[in-house]
């Protein structure tokens, strides 16, 4: 299975999608910073899932209709930082979808996700990345998740990445940077979050009119059972963050 994550940086390499899904033979297309009213409801031999309608950075996904038979989808909102409170850039910073794979007969789920900007902390961005997996949870109990996307996550992703281990996820780097327009904040920031999937490969690709580049992340099913978390159940974050939209929308 060929997912590939790309940040379109405000929609402005959104002429370049059709052609990256088709030269790689993406089976999942996952966008960040989209511009949900200029997608085109397909795109080659892909179709749009889903997309983000309150956003002014939205999420966007297409999958190989082929291959993936769409069981739902739906966005999310999570933690906001002060960044998106005064700004407004993202209500809903991810996008889940539970596919049923054709060519394998299993249920997995997939998601596109962006995380608050460098103006907030790793802390913030922590909880959202917990906040998002549980939500895949509740999404598709038990099934196998991918999630890709643009962490913001350039610095300490040694402590990321034991943080996602005790919640049982593998986080995958690329095999080169994805953001170099900044001497200051180069470094990997689009990442693969997974559970119950074997992760052959995670490739940047070249760079095309975003700040970032995209990546390419090769991926299976495994056959090992999906190990449950250890710690806090990631769940009541979910309920505890929610909660807390509701007393700050009041």
């Amino acid at each position: 299975m060929k997912t590939i994550s790309y940040n379109l940086r405000k929609n402005r390499a959104l002429g370049e999608i059709g052609g990256l899904a088709e030269s790689h033979g993406a089976d999942i297309l996952c966008l960040q910073e989209a511009d949900a009213v200029a997608l085109p409801a397909e795109l080659g031999h892909m179709r749009l899932v889903h997309a983000t309608e309150n956003n002014r950075l939205g999420l966007a996904m297409y999958v190989r209709e082929e291959r993936f038979q769409v069981r739902t989808a739906q966005t999310f909102q999570l933690k906001k930082s002060l960044h998106d409170r005064v700004l407004t850039p993202a209500n809903e910073r991810l996008l889940g979808a539970r596919l049923h794979d054709r060519e394998t007969g299993r249920d997995l789920v997939v998601a596109s996700f962006h995380a608050a900007p460098l103006t907030a902390l790793n802390s913030l961005r922590r909880h959202q990345i917990s906040a998002a997996l549980a939500e895949l949870r509740l999404l598709g109990p038990g099934l196998p998740a991918l999630m890709v996307g643009d962490y913001n996550y350039p610095v300490f992703q040694a402590r990321l990445d034991r943080h996602l281990g005790q919640e049982g996820y593998e986080l995958s780097f690329s095999d080169r940077r994805t953001y170099t327009r900044y001497r200051v904040f180069r470094g990997h920031f689009d990442f693969a979050t997974s559970s119950g999937m074997r992760i052959d490969q995670v490739r940047t690709l070249d760079r095309g009119t975003s700040d970032h580049l995209p990546i390419l992340v090769r991926a299976a099913l495994a056959d090992a059972q999906i190990p449950v978390p250890a710690g806090p159940d990631p769940i009541d974050e979910v309920i505890a963050a929610r909660s807390e939209s509701i007393a700050a929308a009041y």
